[in-house]
């Protein structure tokens, strides 16, 4: 199975370029699953209804979130309508939608496409670990799905490889998110599980970190804040992660890191 996760999709200009190139990836990678995590999508933060819709248009099978899944409050609503949706899985019983979702790839394979949110510098929540295992435990890959996607929005690389070792067997991705910073360590874990600390943001690198560069500097050089961070609107680096996984296991066989577009340097599958 031919597997594709985009990373954390920042403001309109990020928007853009998912548009404009993933359909035609999906025809010329001859793809059979995209996840794209779309939890900046709206000016930076959060996702409205109307974008989730068209990044499914665009050829998105599932929709990941993260700790600005509620930024835009419609999302608290229209998620339980949207079923490709899948927001942290460790938030408090009773929150609204879905922490895992089995979805249906182009291909007709049975992905679990699970999301889950790191405790290091970031909300306190539930025990990502605990809460992934028992979905994992509940629809294990091979027999409960013929592929497992896991992204996992943290802020610490040590807990995001913890994580990845933790899921390595269980899962055919575990693809970091959150620091909008491509790493270069992605890689076939020992137990066949393809991990990637952060996949990096699909927006634009003339900024910080997807914001335009003035406010976020005042805030560092003066420690005072004077304005809201604005999506940069220059052209967007679509980043993103690429996997093959063996069709009779649903673990990974090959990895590689996508960058089209903007200003840092391509990148795309030699295998494909």
């Amino acid at each position: 199975m031919r597997i594709l996760f985009v990373g954390d999709v920042v403001g309109r200009s990020g928007r853009i370029v998912v548009y404009e190139r993933l359909p035609g990836l999906i025809e010329t990678w001859k793809l059979d699953l995209v996840v794209v995590n779309g939890e900046n999508a709206a000016g930076g933060f959060g996702i409205t209804e109307s974008i989730y819709r068209e990044l499914v248009e665009a050829g998105a099978d599932a929709v990941t979130l993260g700790n600005h899944a509620w930024d835009q409050k419609e999302a608290l609503v229209f998620i339980e309508r949207a079923p490709k949706l899948v927001r942290p899985l460790n938030y408090p019983a009773g929150t609204p939608g879905r922490g895992a979702a089995l979805l249906e790839a182009k291909n007709g394979a049975r992905v679990l496409v699970v999301n889950a949110l790191g405790r290091i510098f970031m909300d306190p929540l539930e025990d990502p670990f605990a809460a992934v295992d028992r979905e994992l435990t509940a629809c294990p890959l091979g027999s409960g799905a013929d592929a497992v996607v896991v992204d996992f929005h943290a802020e610490a690389t040590s807990e995001k490889q913890a994580f990845g070792h933790f899921c390595d067997g269980r899962a055919s991705l575990v693809v970091g998110t959150h620091t909008h910073a491509p790493t270069a360590d992605l890689r076939i874990l020992s137990g066949g599980t393809a991990y990637m600390s952060d996949v990096g943001m699909t927006g634009d690198y003339d900024s910080v970190i997807g914001m335009q560069k003035d406010e976020p500097l005042q805030r560092f050089l003066r420690r005072i804040s004077s304005a809201r961070f604005e999506p940069a609107n220059g052209a967007a680096t679509l980043c993103a992660v690429a996997i093959e996984t063996d069709p009779a296991t649903g673990l990974a066989t090959k990895i590689a890191a996508v960058r089209l577009g903007g200003i840092l340097a391509p990148a795309t599958p030699a295998f494909w």
